[in-house]
């Protein structure tokens, strides 16, 4: 399993960085294949990627029709929430692409199912043997990865592809989460992370804890982690194989 570790100067360089290597690799996939699958994740670093994912996407071979997009986790809050990670991430693909909407898999929203414990069964059963090309991650400043959390049943040992996760230790306090088995499971694992508060779950992961969730992730062919200087400050010289 090969890893890279790409450090840039700053979150936009960050996201720029990621937009435009991912944009290099869906190409590949689609000159190989018919339809690229990709799992997505939320938060800022993410946003910005998209952001300029979609203006370089746009004048690339890349071809939105033949992707089917499926998401990490996301809160269990009503469709029209903020809190949803889905609405932030489409906004942004859509301000220069246009994906086919019977291939987005959105995750169950709570006005639309009981709890998130059925929203998880039946984003399994759409996600079926599915396998993401190419899964995106965040990183959480405690290591928590998608809504996967340290020293929370979430992190428990499971052979379940979703699960519903309650109690966060942060809001929203209901999500459903993708299992580290299943992010496991994609041959490209891409993680982000910018700014100071994440060194140490950098660090901790990338030197070996796998007592954090960030630390039990890496994709079944290789792992990139695009970080800021920040995020890298309390990395060891010898681990920064980029």
């Amino acid at each position: 399993m090969a890893r890279r570790i790409i450090i840039k100067t700053d979150p936009e360089a960050v996201a720029r960085e990621a937009a435009s290597q991912f944009v290099e690799r869906l190409v590949a996939c689609q000159a190989k294949k018919d339809i690229v699958h990709v799992c997505l994740t939320g938060g800022r670093i993410a946003n910005r990627m998209y952001a300029e994912f979609s203006k370089l996407a746009a004048d690339s071979d890349f071809d939105p029709k033949r992707v089917e997009l499926w998401w990490g986790d996301e809160a269990f809050v009503p469709t029209a929430d903020p809190h949803r990670n889905a609405g932030k991430t489409l906004g942004l693909l859509a301000r220069h692409l246009t994906f086919d909407s019977s291939r987005t898999h959105l995750m169950p929203a709570a006005n639309l199912t009981g709890d998130p414990e059925s929203a998880a069964r039946s984003y399994a059963e759409d996600l079926g043997d599915t396998w993401p090309d190419v899964t995106f991650l965040g990183v959480g400043a405690d290591g928590h990865v998608a809504s996967i959390f340290p020293n929370h049943p979430s992190s428990e040992p499971t052979t379940r592809r979703v699960i519903g996760v309650t109690e966060c230790p942060q809001e929203p306090y209901e999500r459903i989460s993708m299992t580290v088995p299943t992010i496991n499971s994609s041959p490209e694992v891409w993680l982000l992370a910018v700014g100071s508060e994440k060194a140490w779950a950098v660090a901790e992961a990338l030197t070996g804890n796998t007592s954090l969730p960030v630390g039990q992730v890496h994709g079944a062919e290789r792992t990139v982690w695009f970080l800021d200087a920040e995020a890298a400050s309390q990395l060891p010289r010898h681990t920064c194989d980029w």
